[in-house]
């Protein structure tokens, strides 16, 4: 009978030991669930990488950033191209023509008062009539990096010149166009293409991509511009 006792003992830890590696398991198990709920919250909180595709058929991945945010050579770009495109105008393409197809890029309240203050400084212009034979051609000396003056919403000094031409100047004349330009991000792009589209109307659109527009414009040496 002795010799069965050390037997039994050895038995009497099989049960322990089979309670005790189920425990571990479990807790194991426990962990890994915990774990698993933890990086699923976190990869809702984190935007992947987006693929993107260039036009040159190579592909890139770029961090996400908000909506409302752009990087500041995309609203240097903007502001500067958008006032050549506006500011450009020939007998081949006429300034109603041209600001009927690039105000897309001005947002809807300050289309008027912009339209106006372009008249105001070249009359020739005659946005509102057919061109009387004069050309326009916007020289930009300096675009500045923008100044971030709210969510979303960025000030861009540019100094430039308008080069008039016309039948009876052949030499023209340089009009100064040293402006405050005051943009903002939008969520969808303002331009669209229609059917018959030309030149013109493929450049706003590219433009437009960036999804930003023009909400105001000031006077260089005006201190008030973003609360105007």
């Amino acid at each position: 009978m002795q010799l069965l006792k050390p037997e039994n003992k050895k038995n009497s830890f099989l049960p322990l030991l089979a309670v005790g590696t189920f425990g571990l398991h479990l807790l194991t198990l426990l962990l890994l669930v915990f774990h698993g709920s933890m990086l699923q919250q976190l990869s809702q909180q984190l935007t992947p990488q987006s693929l993107v595709q260039l036009i040159d058929g190579r592909a890139i991945t770029v961090d996400p950033q908000q909506n409302l945010e752009r990087q500041p050579e995309t609203i240097r770009r903007f502001v500067g191209e958008s006032m050549s495109l506006m500011l450009t105008w020939s007998q081949q393409q006429p300034p109603k023509t041209v600001w009927d197809i690039s105000s897309q890029l001005v947002a809807e309240d300050f289309k008027q008062k912009f339209q106006l203050e372009l008249t105001n400084l070249n009359p020739e212009s005659q946005f509102d009539s057919v061109n009387r034979g004069t050309e326009n051609v916007l020289v930009i000396q300096r675009v500045s990096q923008p100044t971030k003056i709210g969510e979303g919403q960025w000030k861009v000094e540019i100094l430039a010149n308008q080069l008039v031409f016309s039948s009876s100047d052949k030499l023209g004349k340089s009009i100064s166009f040293n402006k405050q330009i005051l943009v903002r991000a939008i969520n969808q792009p303002a331009t669209s293409l229609p059917n018959a589209a030309i030149p013109l109307h493929l450049a706003a659109y590219r433009l437009g991509e960036a999804r930003l527009e023009i909400y105001n414009v000031c006077e260089i040496q005006d201190k008030n511009c973003s609360v105007n």
